[in-house]
C-alpha cells in the first residue's frame, strides 16, 4: 500500500459508497493506520491509497484511532477558523485553510456500526480534510489559487525528477546486466 500524490487522477475522482464492512476491509483500515502513522499523518482517506470508496481513518491529538465509513457531515458551525494544513498526498507543502471549527458527522465505524460524532478543534479539521478527499477535493482547492498553482508545479517537477532517477537507475542496471552477459 502506498500513498498517491498530487497529479494522480484517482485523487480527483468521487468515491463510491461502501456496501459492506468485511474482514478484508477491516484489514485495509489497519494497513491504512500503519501507513498513516509511519508517514507522520493524522488522517488518510481511501482514495489516497488508490481505493475509490467512501472511508477514511484518522487519529487526532487524543490518540484515538477512528474509522469513518460512508461519512456524512450533517452540520457545521458558523464559526470559522484558520489553520495551516498539509497532506500526505502533497508532501512538505502547507497552506493556511479556513474551515468551520465544529462539525457533526454520521458514519459507520470499523465494524459497520452507525455513530454520530460532534467534533471540534483538530479532529473537526481532519474530518473535513479527509471528507474532501472522498469527493476528489484537496486542501489546495480551498486556499489561495496562487499557492495551488505553485503546489501543482512543485509536484509536477518532483515527479519528473523521480522518473528521471528511475530511468537512470534502469539504464545503469541494464548496462551492468549487459556486462555480466558478455563475460
Amino acid at each position: 500500500m502506498e500513498i498517491l500524490t498530487l497529479g494522480n487522477p484517482i485523487l480527483r475522482q468521487k468515491s463510491e459508497p461502501v456496501t459492506e464492512v468485511t474482514p478484508e476491509l477491516e484489514k485495509t483500515f489497519e494497513e491504512m493506520f500503519e501507513l498513516m502513522i509511519e508517514t507522520n499523518g493524522v488522517g488518510l482517506a481511501a482514495p489516497q491509497v488508490g481505493i475509490l470508496q467512501r472511508f477514511f481513518v484518522c487519529m487526532a491529538d487524543d490518540d484515538v484511532k477512528r474509522v469513518f465509513v460512508n461519512p456524512q457531515i450533517i452540520e457545521t458551525s458558523s464559526e470559522l477558523g484558520e489553520y495551516e494544513e498539509g497532506c500526505l498526498s502533497i508532501p512538505k507543502l502547507y497552506e493556511k485553510i479556513v474551515r468551520p471549527v465544529e462539525v457533526t458527522v454520521q458514519a459507520l465505524n470499523e465494524k459497520g456500526k452507525p455513530f454520530t460524532l460532534k467534533a471540534d478543534g483538530l479532529l473537526a479539521r481532519i474530518i473535513q480534510h479527509e471528507y474532501d478527499h472522498l469527493d476528489g477535493l484537496l486542501y489546495i482547492d480551498r486556499g489561495d489559487p496562487e499557492f495551488k498553482a505553485k503546489a501543482e508545479e512543485t509536484m509536477r517537477r518532483r515527479e519528473e525528477r523521480r522518473l528521471q532517477k528511475e530511468k537512470a537507475k534502469a539504464a545503469k542496471a541494464a548496462k551492468i546486466a549487459a556486462k555480466k552477459a558478455g563475460k
